[in-house]
């Protein structure tokens, strides 16, 4: 449901169903209050500003931008992107303008809009991740910082270099010395560990954790005998991936205080109500832009509707509602009468000695 627009040069909005229900959607991530939890994912939104002719970026969570390294790159040699079965491969390779240009020309254009702004860094060596940092951290309008620590497109500074825990841990020690802002770590799931991980970015002073970023996968090209990219692997996202990224998210939740963001194969509402129940404080929304431009705001009057319709007060009252099994000790205390007959006869049984 859409209402019309009285200007020209702005999109068309949906109806705020979480307004007119009173719903209560804001969430915190560190010290940031987001006005809603559905953030787009860094590297499928742009800079953010690509997309304001479609929808309202000021409405959004937050707009991470595409992630920013110390020197413009022009990323990896095509082919770049691969369509599989319920996913997609892309092998970008942190394609971005650099910082000068990223601040000269599109965080203006994107601070125009009113958006939240979560700037996404990364780099080769914790030395240049603080050099790149001290650059930004005093532009106006940047609310936080993601820094990406798991992207499996690039030969140096990428996910697997930077899956060592102490390595993560010293090196948000060494960006929190440096701002204020929030600092979000973006994990990898390719790692033995996730909870490791976290716990680590954690010690180190992050403000929260995104769980998770692409899963490094493979398509051939039976014609050619050879990779369907350039590169010959890829990140893989998409619906494919979600029950994957939803149990790593579930796991980072589990071991770490700080807030955790949920990521991967959100393509609708209950995609991210699965993300928020099993704990994540927010959710980002990534490849589902690339088919619906509009996704991040669906996800959002899609959440809104859920909660409405169950006379919820707001997200908050959503957010970590997933009940957990019983574990066998827990079981155990609780005594035979709560014990759940193992097979189909004994709960056959069980039943007819209820009768």
């Amino acid at each position: 449901m859409r209402r019309a627009s009285r200007n020209g040069n702005r999109p068309e909005v949906p109806v705020d169903r979480a307004a007119k229900a009173g719903l209560d959607l804001a969430v915190r991530i560190g010290p940031l209050r987001l006005a809603n939890p559905v953030l787009v994912a860094s590297g499928t939104f742009g800079y953010g500003d690509e997309y304001a002719h479609v929808l309202d970026v000021a409405r959004l969570g937050a707009v991470i931008t595409k992630t920013v390294t110390p020197k413009p790159r022009a990323g990896n040699p095509p082919a770049r992107i691969a369509e599989t079965a319920a996913g997609m491969l892309n092998s970008i390779g942190l394609e971005n303008v650099g910082p000068e240009r990223f601040r000269s020309e599109k965080l203006p254009k994107l601070r125009s809009l009113g958006a939240t702004i979560i700037a996404s860094i990364g780099a080769d060596t914790p030395e240049e991740l603080e050099r790149l940092l001290a650059q930004l951290a005093g532009e106006p309008g940047i609310a936080g910082f993601e820094i990406n620590f798991s992207c499996p497109n690039v030969a140096k500074g990428g996910a697997r270099y930077w899956a060592v825990p102490r390595r993560l841990e010293r090196t948000l020690a060494g960006l929190r010395a440096r701002t204020r802002a929030a600092l979000i770590a973006k994990l990898s799931p390719d790692v033995t560990s996730v909870a490791d991980l976290a716990r680590a970015c954690e010690q180190g002073g992050a403000d929260a954790l995104t769980a998770v970023n692409t899963f490094v996968g493979m398509a051939v090209d039976l014609g050619h005998r050879r990779s369907r990219l350039g590169r010959a692997t890829g990140g893989l996202s998409g619906p494919a991936i979600k029950p994957l990224a939803l149990a790593k998210c579930s796991e980072a939740v589990a071991a770490v205080r700080i807030p955790v963001i949920g990521s991967g194969g959100i393509m609708n509402g209950r995609d991210a109500l699965e993300f928020l129940a099993v704990g994540a404080r927010a959710i980002q929304v990534g490849t589902a832009t690339f088919v619906r431009p509009r996704a991040a705001a669906q996800v959002l009057e899609e959440i809104a509707a859920f909660l409405a319709e169950r006379n919820l007060a707001g997200v908050n009252d959503w957010i970590g509602v997933l009940r957990q099994p019983a574990s066998p000790a827990a079981l155990r205390a609780a005594g035979p009468r709560r014990s759940a007959p193992r097979t189909s006869a004994a709960r056959h049984r069980a039943a007819r000695a209820a009768r």
